[in-house]
C-alpha cells in the first residue's frame, strides 16, 4: 500500500502553522512570566488559585495539531486503488492545420505555425472524451493522425509538423477539407466538426463551396481560426546557407497577409464560426468548448481505469476530534480543584493562613 499526495503544494501551509506555533509559545511564556513577576511562586496558588499555566499550553498544542491535520488533508493523501468502468462520450473533431511556407511568417509570434500548434494544444487539453484527428496541408493534404482518444499521440503528431513545399504550390484548403471529411467514420454516432487553423491563403481550391457541400451532405460543421496579421502582413523567413533571409518572387520580397474573408466564408458555409485570432493569444480551448457544446455526443468504447482512493477524511476527522477536545478543556482549574490546591499550599513550611 503506497501513500501518495495529489496536492503536495499544500505543504506550504505548514509555514503558517509554524508562525502560529511560535506566537502561541511566546504568548504562553509571557503570560507565565508576567504572573510570576507580580506574585511569588509560593503565593501564586493562594492569590490565583484557578490559574493554570499548562492548560492554555495544552489547548494551543491541540489547535496546532488540528491545523497540521488540516494541512495533511489539503495535501489530498491517497492509498489503495479501486477499478472503475468509464464510458467515453464525446464528439469527433478533426484539426486541419496549414503547413504551407506562409505559416513561417512571424507576425504571430514566434510564427503562425507555432501559434497554430499552441492553439491545438490548448483545445486538446480541455477535451475530456472527444476523439481527435489531425490533417495537415499545403499543396497536398495528408492525414497525420486518425480519430483517437490518445491525446498524447495527437500532440506528438502536431509537434512534429513542419512547413513544407509541395508539388502543387500554395495552400489547397478545399482539398484539405475533403480529406478531413473522408477521415470520419461513415457510421458515426457522434457529432462531427472540422477545425481549420490557417492564414486563409488559398490557391484556387474553392474551399467555400467545398465547405458548403460537406455541411449540407454530411452534417459536418466547419470552424476556422485565422492566424496572422490581416492589415500589414509579414515577410516569410528562410535560411539560406546558414543566413537568415526572406522569400523572394520576381525580385521582390513576398509579403503574406491573413485572408480573414475566405476563412469567414468557409465557416459560414460550413455551419460553424470564424475565430479571428490574428496576432493575439487566445484561449482556443475555451472558445471551442463553447462552440462545440451543442454537438451530439456519442458513446465510444468502455475502459477500465484504476483510481487511487482519497483518504483526506482521516486527517480531517482527526482535526475535528482535536478541536472538540480543545473546546472541552477550560483555561482555569475548577473551583473544587482550586480549593484543594489552596489547602495543600497552607501545609507548606513557612506559609500560614
Amino acid at each position: 500500500m503506497e501513500l501518495e499526495f495529489n496536492n503536495i503544494v499544500a505543504l506550504h501551509w505548514l509555514w503558517l502553522v509554524a508562525i502560529l506555533a511560535a506566537l502561541g509559545v511566546s504568548t504562553a511564556f509571557w503570560r507565565v512570566r508576567a504572573m510570576h513577576t507580580f506574585i511569588a511562586n509560593p503565593l501564586l496558588s493562594r492569590v490565583a488559585p484557578t490559574f493554570s499555566p499548562w492548560r492554555p499550553a495544552i489547548r494551543t498544542l491541540l489547535v496546532l495539531g488540528a491545523l497540521v491535520a488540516v494541512v495533511v488533508a489539503l495535501m489530498d493523501p491517497r492509498w489503495g486503488v479501486q477499478s472503475e468502468e468509464v464510458k467515453r462520450r464525446g464528439a469527433d473533431v478533426m484539426f486541419v492545420i496549414d503547413v504551407s511556407r506562409s505559416m513561417l511568417a512571424e507576425d504571430a509570434t514566434p510564427s503562425r505555425l507555432s501559434r497554430a500548434k499552441a492553439f491545438v494544444g490548448d483545445a486538446v487539453s480541455q477535451m475530456g472524451g472527444d476523439r481527435v484527428g489531425v490533417v495537415d496541408f499545403a499543396g497536398v493534404a495528408a492525414l497525420r493522425t486518425p480519430l483517437t482518444l490518445n491525446y498524447g499521440a495527437v500532440m506528438t503528431s502536431v509537434d512534429d509538423l513542419e512547413p513544407k513545399d509541395s508539388m502543387r504550390g500554395g495552400s489547397m484548403l478545399g482539398d484539405a477539407l475533403n480529406k478531413a471529411a473522408e477521415s470520419f467514420s461513415s457510421d458515426a454516432v457522434a457529432g462531427r466538426a472540422i477545425v481549420v487553423l490557417s492564414d486563409g491563403e488559398d490557391m484556387g481550391s474553392d474551399p467555400v463551396n467545398v465547405a458548403k457541400a460537406i455541411f449540407d451532405t454530411q452534417g459536418i460543421r466547419i470552424f476556422t481560426v485565422g492566424i496572422g496579421d490581416s492589415a500589414d502582413g509579414a515577410r516569410i523567413p528562410i535560411d539560406r546557407d546558414g543566413q537568415r533571409t526572406w522569400v523572394v518572387h520576381d525580385g521582390q520580397e513576398v509579403w503574406t497577409k491573413m485572408d480573414g474573408a475566405t476563412l469567414r466564408d468557409v465557416a459560414k458555409s460550413g455551419g460553424g464560426i470564424f475565430i479571428p485570432a490574428g496576432r493575439a493569444q487566445v484561449d482556443l480551448g475555451e472558445l471551442l468548448q463553447r462552440s462545440l457544446a451543442d454537438l451530439e455526443r456519442g458513446e465510444f468504447e468502455t475502459s477500465t481505469i484504476m483510481r487511487t482512493i482519497p483518504r483526506f477524511q482521516w486527517p480531517a476527522g482527526l482535526a475535528l476530534l482535536l478541536l472538540v477536545v480543545e473546546c472541552l478543556i477550560p483555561d482555569r482549574i475548577s473551583p473544587r480543584a482550586a480549593r484543594a490546591r489552596v489547602v495543600n499550599t497552607l501545609t507548606l513550611p513557612g506559609i500560614r493562613a
